[in-house]
C-alpha cells in the first residue's frame, strides 16, 4: 500500500494548478484582445481595409499551425473523419463560422471596439432564438426573462453611441447571429458520440475549408488586395509583422479558449468570459479614444448583467 503524499506537498501542487490556470486566462485574454484590437487598428487606422483578406490569413495560419499541433508534435489526439458526410457537415459549420468572422472583422471598420462588444454580448439571446426554431428546445420562462435585459441594453447603448454607423450595425449583429446559429448548428450536426470533435480538431478541417471559400470570395469583392497589401508593405515594413502576429494570435485565441474550457468550470469560463469583454472594452477606449457616453456604458453594464442573469438562469433551471 503506497504510503499518502505528506501534506507539504499538496499547497505546492495547488499553487502549480493555479498558476497554470491562471497563464492559460493570460493567453486567453491577452490573444482575443490582441487579435480584436488589431483587427480594428488594421482595417480602421492603419489603410488596410480587406476585412475577408484578414479573415482568410486568420484561417491559413490556424489551419497550419492546426495540423502542426495535432498532426506533427501531437499536442492533441488525432480524431479523424468517419464519413463523406461528416466532412459536409463541417464544411457547412466552415461556412456559417466565415460569414461570422468576416462580418465582425467588416463591423469593426464602421465601429469602435466598444460597441462591437456590447452588440457581441447579445449571443446568449440568438442562440436561445435558434436553439428554440432548430431543435424546438425550451428554457424555464426565468432563462427567456434574463434575455430582455440583454437587449435592452444594446438598444441602449445603440442610441448612446456617438459613432454609430448603421451599415456597420446590421454587419456586427449579423456576424453575432451566424455565431449564435454556428454554434447551435454544431450541436445539432455533430451530435452523435462517434462524429463528435474536440475545438481543436474541428479547427484542424474548419479551417482549410474556410480558406478555400475566402479565396474567390477576397479575389471577387476585393481585387486589388495583393496591390494596395504590396504597396504598404513596401512603405512600412512592421505592417508585415502586424498581420503574422494577428494571423497567429488568431489561432492562439482558439487554442487558449480549448485550454481554458478544458481545466475551468462552465461558471468559471462565463465570468471569465464576460470580465474578457469588459477588458476589451476599457483597453479600446483607451487606446482608440474613441467618445463614448453614460448613456452607451449604461446600455453595455445592463447588457453584460442580462448574460450573466441568463447564464445563472441556465445553470439553476437546466
Amino acid at each position: 500500500m503506497s504510503s499518502p503524499l505528506p501534506s507539504s506537498s499538496l499547497p505546492s501542487s495547488s499553487s502549480s494548478s493555479l498558476l497554470f490556470i491562471a497563464s492559460l486566462v493570460i493567453l486567453w485574454y491577452s490573444s482575443n484582445i490582441g487579435v480584436l484590437l488589431l483587427n480594428k487598428f488594421l482595417l480602421s487606422n492603419y489603410g488596410f481595409r480587406f476585412p475577408i483578406f484578414l479573415t482568410m490569413c486568420h484561417m491559413s495560419a490556424s489551419a497550419l499551425l492546426s495540423y502542426i499541433s495535432i498532426v506533427f508534435f501531437k499536442f492533441f489526439p488525432l480524431q479523424r473523419l468517419k464519413s463523406w458526410s461528416q466532412l459536409l457537415r463541417i464544411a457547412t459549420l466552415s461556412i456559417v463560422f466565415c460569414g461570422s468572422v468576416v462580418g465582425g472583422n467588416i463591423s469593426l471598420r464602421y465601429l469602435p471596439v466598444s460597441f462591437n462588444q456590447a452588440v457581441g454580448a447579445t449571443t446568449p439571446f440568438f442562440t436561445a432564438v435558434f436553439a428554440y426554431l432548430m431543435t424546438f428546445k425550451r428554457e424555464a420562462w426565468v432563462t427567456y426573462a434574463a434575455l430582455v435585459p440583454v437587449v435592452t441594453g444594446v438598444v441602449i447603448a445603440s442610441g448612446g453611441e456617438p459613432s454609430f454607423h448603421l451599415y456597420g450595425f446590421i454587419m456586427c449583429i449579423s456576424a453575432t447571429a451566424a455565431r449564435a446559429f454556428k454554434s447551435v448548428l454544431q450541436g445539432i450536426l455533430l451530435s452523435s458520440e462517434g462524429e463528435k470533435l474536440n475545438s481543436m480538431n474541428l479547427l484542424l478541417y474548419m479551417a482549410p475549408i474556410a480558406v478555400i471559400v475566402l479565396l474567390p470570395a477576397t479575389l471577387l469583392m476585393e481585387p486589388d488586395v495583393l496591390d494596395v497589401t504590396l504597396s504598404l508593405g513596401m512603405k512600412d515594413k512592421l505592417m508585415w509583422l502586424l498581420l503574422s502576429v494577428n494571423s497567429v494570435a488568431a489561432y492562439l485565441a482558439n487554442l487558449s479558449n480549448f485550454l481554458v474550457t478544458k481545466h475551468t468550470s462552465a461558471l468559471t469560463l462565463q465570468v471569465l468570459g464576460n470580465a474578457k469583454g469588459a477588458v476589451a472594452v476599457v483597453i479600446s477606449i483607451l487606446l482608440f479614444r474613441n467618445p463614448v457616453t453614460f448613456l452607451g456604458i449604461g446600455g453595455y453594464a445592463i447588457t453584460v448583467m442580462g448574460v450573466v442573469a441568463y447564464g445563472e438562469a441556465k445553470r439553476r433551471f437546466k
